[in-house]
Parts: C-alpha cells; structure tokens; sequence
C-alpha cells in the first residue's frame, strides 16, 4: 500500500478547515482530489466518503454529551437516507468508469457543489436560525424523510450535501429550532448515511485503498486541531471564502470558460464582503441590545425605590 506524502499533506490541509468552520469535507477534499492529484471524480467520492466515517464521529459523541442533537429528527432523516445513500452509490456503478462516465459523474460533481455553495450562501443571507430557538420541536416526518432521501442521494452519488444542502432544508422546515440543535442534528444523522454510502462503495468496488489511507492519516488528527483552535478563529468569514471555492469549483466541474470565472469570481468577493460586514453589523447591534436589556433590570431598581428612602439617607 502506497502512501502518498503531497496527499497526506493536503488531506491536512482539508482536516484543518473542517475543523475550523465546521463545513463538511466531501465539499472541499473531493474538489481537491479531482483538481489538484488528478483522481478521477469516482475513485475521489468513494475515498472520500470512506475518509469521511473516521473524521465525523468525535464531533457526532461531541454534540451527543451536550444533547444538542434530536433524536427524533435524525430518525426520521435517517428513513431517507440511509436507503437513499446507498442507491445513489448504485447509480454511480451503473454510469461505470469510462472516460465518458467520468466526464457525466464530474458533472454531477460540480452540479452539487453549486447546489451546495449556493444553499450555504442562501443560508448566511435569508434563512439564519436564531441561536436562542426551542430546544425541541415537533417532527414533521413526510419533509423530514424527503430531506433524508434528496441529501443521502446526493451524498451517494457526489459525497456532497450533508453539511450544506441537508442543513439548509432542516432550517427550512424547522425554522425555530436553535442553531446548535440544527448542526448537531446534521452531524448525527451524517453518520449513518456515510456508512451507507461507504458500504455501498465498497459494495460496487469504488474505494481505492491507498488513497483513502492516505487522507485518513492527513485529515483526522487536523480536524481535531482545527475543532480545538476554532473559537480563536473567524469561522464566518473563512466558511464563506471556502464558499466562494467550492461555487468555482463547482462551474470549473460543469465547463465554464475562465473568463467567466474570473467574472463570478469577482462577483463572489463582492457578496462575501456584503454578507461579512452584515453579519457584522448585526453582530454589534445585538451586543449593545445585551448590554440595554443587563443595564435595564438596575434602571427599573432605581426607579422604584420610595422617595422617602432618600431623605432618610
């Protein structure tokens, strides 16, 4: 079995940045492996999501000690996933692994991470879950299954979707369900999916061994560095610059010119600077209404004190 050093060293990379923003992996080490090492997008997604089972479950046993994961909901997306997940590895058997297939699966590929990219986007700009929402809400199982069965497809044939596509329909169909609640509920249900998905590569003989190896040893131990070293960093800006790659790599997949894509490059700068300085913007202001609501409670304090009370003094 063949190590390769180059790999093990952008696998770190990639494990870094999961562990910083919390953003998953199929999105960026696919688009590395497929871009940068030449791996055929095929052989990147099943090693991928094989990779993916050894870096999701020291965060999944994280958010479980915290109980911030909703068991009910992940049931429920666990119904449409795990099934799903799996026949979507099937259909990347069927297209087979010829030059032509490779082509339509990095099609596929790129068609996600657009799809994925903008769903993040999407997010940051209309649909952020309020993080002081309800601990527990009421399943809605026909959506909650349909979530399950489009994300686990998705993730099957691509390995992208269960960090971006699947939390952005979550807050759409629980909308007041705290922020922590959502991404630990996310993760959770991850889990299973990636093992169906995973059984379903090695099942139809996508996995190439010496590469998965390779960005298992480079990945895992940099994930739990970059979760350690995350409440030091800007999270929200570096999510959306990676954002930003992931939507290029995506149009890079699906063949658009390069002077197109300098264009949405430039075009992309200018959102994540408008989404940063909002989110800013927004940031501070909660902070004084914190800071008017603490002053508040002494303020009414004050004011009810009797005015015989002074004279006395």
């Amino acid at each position: 079995m063949h190590i390769d050093l180059y790999l093990v060293l952008g696998s770190a990379v990639v494990g870094l940045l999961v562990g910083l923003t919390g953003m998953g992996g199929g999105a960026l080490m696919t688009p590395m492996l497929v871009l940068i090492f030449g791996v055929t997008p095929s052989a990147a997604i099943a090693s991928d999501l094989m990779a993916a089972l050894f870096m999701k479950p020291a965060g999944v046993a994280i958010h479980w000690s915290r109980r911030t994961v909703n068991s009910d909901v992940v049931k429920f997306l666990c119904l449409g996933s795990v099934p799903a997940a799996f026949a979507g590895t099937y259909v990347m058997y069927l297209l087979g692994q010829s030059k032509a297939a490779e082509h339509e699966l990095q099609i596929l590929l790129g068609s996600a991470l657009i799809i994925g990219a903008l769903a993040i986007l999407y997010r940051s700009i209309f649909v952020e879950a309020a993080p002081k929402g309800a601990d527990h809400v009421a399943v809605r199982r026909l959506p909650t299954v349909a979530i399950g069965v489009v994300g686990g497809f998705m993730v099957g044939l691509t390995s992208v979707g269960a960090g971006s596509l699947i939390l952005v329909l979550l807050v759409m169909v629980y909308p007041t369900l705290r922020n922590d609640h959502l991404v630990g509920t996310d993760l959770a249900q991850s889990l299973p999916l990636t093992l169906s998905a995973t059984l379903g590569a090695l099942t139809f003989g996508h996995v190439n061994f010496s590469l998965t190896t390779s960005i298992i040893i480079g990945s895992v131990p940099m994930v739990v560095v970059g979760s350690l070293l995350s409440s030091r960093s800007n999270g929200y800006l570096l999510r959306r610059i990676i954002t930003g790659v992931v939507l290029l790599s995506g149009l890079k997949y699906v063949g658009l010119p390069t002077d197109a894509l300098g264009v949405v490059a430039v075009l992309a700068v200018v959102l994540i600077v408008v989404v940063a300085v909002r989110h800013r913007v927004a940031a501070v202001h909660h902070d004084v209404r914190t800071s008017a609501l603490v002053a508040q409670p002494v303020e009414d304090v004050v004011t009810l004190l009797p005015t015989g009370f002074d004279r006395d003094l």
